[in-house]
């Protein structure tokens, strides 16, 4: 009986044997190409969120700074519209995850459809978040206004076009489906829920009753 068991492959964990019996190099756990999507699209995130926190820690050292300012122009921010915007973009990853799993499955108009909803909560994320920048140039208040309005503007504007940004990834990935393109795009969608999720606290409740 010939032995076979040099031509078969064996995979214990991660680890490989060739058809030729030699051992392959271990696949790193900390491997881009372990990551769901496109490996460039996790450098991007990565870089992302080094920006934003770094300027939420910017944030937190100029409050340290000014206190009274900061504590006096938080008390007119719009807290309640804030809480809601952020159920609204916690809603919409998940429901950008859910085209994730029906793009894995091959039903491709259910993860449009998915990719639809979640886009449309995104937009009325924008809608909301527009409406409260709005609210505050009636108020006369403005970027130059203090340094938090300054930092308050520019970080959460720069959010929200990162909101817009990730809009238009959805449609692309709404229109070629596939389960690569959808676990790159809505990983990007789920950074900008990340970004908001540490943003709102920072931002709206710090200080807060104090």
């Amino acid at each position: 009986m010939n032995d076979t068991s040099a031509d078969a492959v064996k995979v214990e964990g991660l680890e490989q044997t060739s058809p030729q019996g030699r051992i392959q190099g271990k696949a790193s756990p900390w491997s881009l190409e372990s990551l769901p999507g496109d490996p460039m699209m996790w450098i991007l995130i990565t870089s992302e969120i080094f920006v934003f926190g770094g300027a939420l820690w910017g944030f937190a050292i100029s409050e340290m700074l000014h206190p009274e300012i900061f504590k006096e122009a938080r008390s007119h921010l719009n807290v309640p519209v804030a809480t809601i915007n952020t159920l609204i973009l916690l809603t919409s990853g998940f429901i950008a995850a859910v085209a994730v799993r029906y793009a894995k499955v091959g039903n491709a108009k259910k993860a449009r459809l998915s990719l639809l909803g979640a886009g449309i909560l995104g937009v009325v994320f924008m809608i909301l978040k527009i409406m409260e920048y709005y609210e505050k140039f009636e108020m006369g208040v403005g970027l130059e206004t203090n340094s938090f309005y300054t930092l308050y503007f520019l970080v959460t504007g720069f959010h929200l076009a990162h909101v817009i940004f990730g809009l238009v990834i959805l449609a692309i990935v709404a229109v070629w489906p596939s389960e690569e393109n959808l676990e790159t795009g809505t990983a990007f969608w789920h950074m900008v829920d990340l970004i908001w999720v540490m943003i709102f606290p920072v931002f709206y409740l710090m200080g807060v009753g104090l």
